[in-house]
C-alpha cells in the first residue's frame, strides 16, 4: 500500500475512533444525573464533597482526616468537574470513569481497525457487553482509569512498531506515572508489566530491559514522593497506614484473601462474554495454530501475553476483587473477536456462529429475564413497560438483520449492546439504588437532628463502612462519635442522637436505650436502621 494511502487509512481510522468514543461516552453517561450514592461510590463522593468544602489536598479526607488507601488524584478529577456547579453529582463523579471507558473503546478500535473493521467492531461490542465493564463505567472506578492507562501504554508501543506512529517513549513513562498517581504502586506495575511482555514477545529484549529498569526507577521515585506527601499530610503514623493500606495489606491478605486461581475461574462470569470466548479462541489457535499466520495473529499473541501477565501478576497478592482485572478486558475482547478476522476453518466459523447467535438472542433473553424478575420481585422493580418495549423493538431489528447479510454482524452487535445497556440503565440501576438507598433515611434523620441539635453517635456501623454511606448524604461537616459495644453506649453522658442497625437496637432490649422508642426507623443500605434520642 502506498505511503499516502496508508496515512489516509490511519487518519480515517482515528476519525472513526473519535466518533465511536463520543457515541460511547454518550451511552455511558445516559440517565439521571443526580442519583444517590450507593456502595463503593459513597467513599469517593464523600472524598470529593470534603475537597469541595475544604480545597485540594495530597490525600482525600473523611471526617476531615486524610485517608491512606488512595492518593487524591481521582478525587481531584471529580473536584475539578464539580467545582463549576458547586456540588458533586453522579454525573461529575462518574465522568472521569466514563471518559476512561470511552478512551478504552477508542484505543481498542485503533488497535484492531487497521486489520479489519469487522474485527474491531466485534472487539468493541464484546468489551462493552462485559458486566464488570458496565458496572465500573457507571461508577467511580480507579481500576477502569488504570485500564485506560494500561491500554494506552500498550497502544503507544504497538502503534510505533506496527502502525507507523512516531515513538513516544516520554509518553509511555508519563502514563506510568499517571497510573501510579491514580492507583498507587499497582497502577505503575500493571502497565509496566504489560509493556515489558510486549517487548519480550516482539523480540525487543534490549528495550525490555531498558524500559523495565526505567519503570523500576520510576516506581521507587513515586513511592518516595508518596511517602513524603503522606508524612506532610499526617506524620509517621499516617505513613505507616499508607504502607499498610496500599502495599502490605494487599499482599498479606489482611485486606481480604482469595484463591490463587480466583481470576482464572471467576472471570468466566465477571468478564463474560469476552473472557470465556477468548479462552475458546486461544484453545482453537493452539489446536490449529499452524494454519494461522499474519499480522492479525501477531496482535492476538501480544494481547494474550499482556492479558495473561495481568492475571498472573494480580494473582500473587492475597487481596483480589473482580474489578482489579479490568486492564485485562480489552485484550480478552480483541482475542474473543478474532474469529471475525479469520475467513477459514470450521472451528472459527462455529465461534462466529455462537457469538452472533448470542447477540441475536440477547434482547429476547433479557425480556424473559425481566418477566421472571417481575414475578419474583414485584413492586421492588421499576416500571418495566418501556424497557420491554425497547427490548422487543431491538429483538425485531435483530431478527431482521438475519436477512441483511452485509449489515448482519453490525446490526446484531448494535442490538445486543443496546439491549444490555438499556436494561442496566432503565431497570437494574434504579432497582439497585432503591434497594441500597441511604439518602432518604439520612435526610430525614438530619432534619430531626437539626430541629434539636445534640451530639450525634453512630453505633456499630463502622467509621469506614456504613457510616460513610450516611455521611455522604450530609452536605456539611459533621463529626459523629463512634461506638461499637453496648458498654460504650452506656458510658455516654448527656443527651444525644444515636443511629444504629435495628438488630443492634433489639439486642439492647431491657436497657434504657432498648426501652427508648425510635424517633425514626427506615431502610438504609438494604437493612433497617433506627434513630434514637438518648434521654
Amino acid at each position: 500500500m502506498p505511503a499516502h494511502s496508508s496515512r489516509l487509512a490511519l487518519h480515517t481510522q482515528r476519525r472513526q475512533s473519535l466518533i465511536l468514543g463520543a457515541l460511547a461516552l454518550l451511552l455511558f453517561v445516559l440517565g439521571e444525573h443526580n442519583q444517590a450514592a450507593i456502595g463503593f461510590d459513597s467513599r469517593f463522593i464523600l472524598f470529593a464533597k470534603e475537597m469541595l468544602r475544604h480545597g485540594p489536598s495530597f490525600f482525600p479526607t473523611t471526617y476531615g482526616q486524610p485517608y491512606p488507601d488512595y492518593s487524591a488524584t481521582s478525587t481531584l478529577f471529580i473536584w475539578l468537574l464539580s467545582a463549576p456547579f458547586g456540588q458533586v453529582t453522579s454525573l461529575t463523579a462518574w465522568l472521569p470513569t466514563a471518559l476512561a471507558s470511552a478512551v478504552i473503546v477508542m484505543l481498542t478500535w485503533r488497535l484492531v481497525a487497521p486489520h479489519s473493521r469487522q474485527w474491531a467492531l466485534m472487539s468493541v461490542a464484546l468489551l462493552v457487553l462485559s458486566m464488570t465493564f458496565i458496572t465500573e463505567t457507571r461508577a467511580v472506578s480507579l481500576d477502569q482509569m488504570l485500564a485506560a492507562v494500561s491500554l494506552g501504554v500498550f497502544y503507544l508501543a504497538y502503534a510505533h512498531d506496527h502502525l507507523a506512529a512516531p515513538r513516544r517513549h516520554a509518553g509511555l513513562l508519563a502514563l506510568l506515572v499517571l497510573g501510579f498517581a491514580i492507583r498507587g504502586p499497582i497502577g505503575l506495575v500493571i502497565p509496566a508489566g504489560m509493556l515489558c511482555v510486549y517487548y519480550v514477545l516482539s523480540g525487543q529484549w534490549r528495550r525490555m530491559l531498558t524500559t523495565g529498569l526505567q519503570a523500576l526507577a520510576l516506581l521507587v521515585a513515586c513511592i518516595g514522593v508518596l511517602l513524603a506527601l503522606a508524612w506532610v499530610s499526617g506524620g509517621e503514623t499516617f505513613v505507616r497506614e499508607v504502607i499498610r493500606m496500599q502495599v502490605t495489606g494487599r499482599m498479606d491478605g489482611t485486606e481480604g484473601a482469595s484463591s490463587v486461581l480466583y481470576y482464572f475461574t471467576s472471570s468466566i462470569g465477571n468478564y463474560a462474554l469476552a473472557y470465556p470466548l477468548a479462552a475458546l479462541v486461544l484453545l482453537t489457535l493452539a489446536l490449529t495454530g499452524r494454519t494461522q499466520t499474519g499480522a492479525a495473529l501477531t496482535l492476538v499473541k501480544y494481547c494474550a501475553g499482556a492479558g495473561l501477565i495481568v492475571m498472573i501478576g494480580l494473582s500473587i497478592p492475597q487481596a483480589k476483587k473482580a474489578r482489579y482485572l479490568l486492564p485485562m478486558l480489552p485484550m480478552a475482547a480483541i482475542i474473543a473477536a478474532y474469529p471475525f478476522q479469520v475467513t477459514q476453518g470450521r472451528a472459527f466459523m462455529l465461534l462466529r456462529g455462537v457469538t452472533l447467535g448470542l447477540f441475536l438472542l440477547m434482547p429476547g433473553l433479557l425480556m424473559a429475564g425481566l418477566v421472571l424478575a417481575r414475578q419474583r420481585l414485584g413492586e421492588q422493580l421499576p416500571e418495566l413497560t418501556t424497557a420491554l418495549a425497547v427490548l422487543g423493538l431491538l429483538q425485531l431489528v435483530a431478527v431482521g438483520a438475519l436477512f441483511k447479510a452485509q449489515w448482519r454482524t453490525t446490526l446484531l452487535a448494535f442490538c445486543a449492546v443496546l439491549a444490555v445497556w438499556s436494561t442496566f440503565i432503565m431497570v437494574y440501576e434504579p432497582f439497585e439504588r432503591r434497594v441500597y438507598d441511604t439518602r432518604e433515611f439520612t435526610h430525614e434523620a438530619m432534619r430531626l437532628i437539626d430541629q434539636t441539635p445534640l451530639p450525634l453517635v453512630v453505633h456499630g456501623m463502622g467509621k469506614d463502612a456504613k457510616a460513610i454511606k450516611f455521611m455522604v448524604n450530609v452536605d456539611r461537616d459533621v463529626q459523629p462519635l463512634f461506638t461499637q459495644t453496648p458498654a460504650q453506649l452506656e458510658a455516654l453522658n448527656g443527651q444525644a442522637w444515636i443511629i444504629m442497625d435495628r438488630t443492634d437496637y433489639q439486642g439492647l432490649q431491657g436497657t434504657l436505650l432498648g426501652n427508648t422508642v425510635p424517633v425514626l426507623s427506615a431502610r438504609f443500605d438494604k437493612n433497617e436502621v433506627v434513630l434514637l434520642k438518648k434521654p
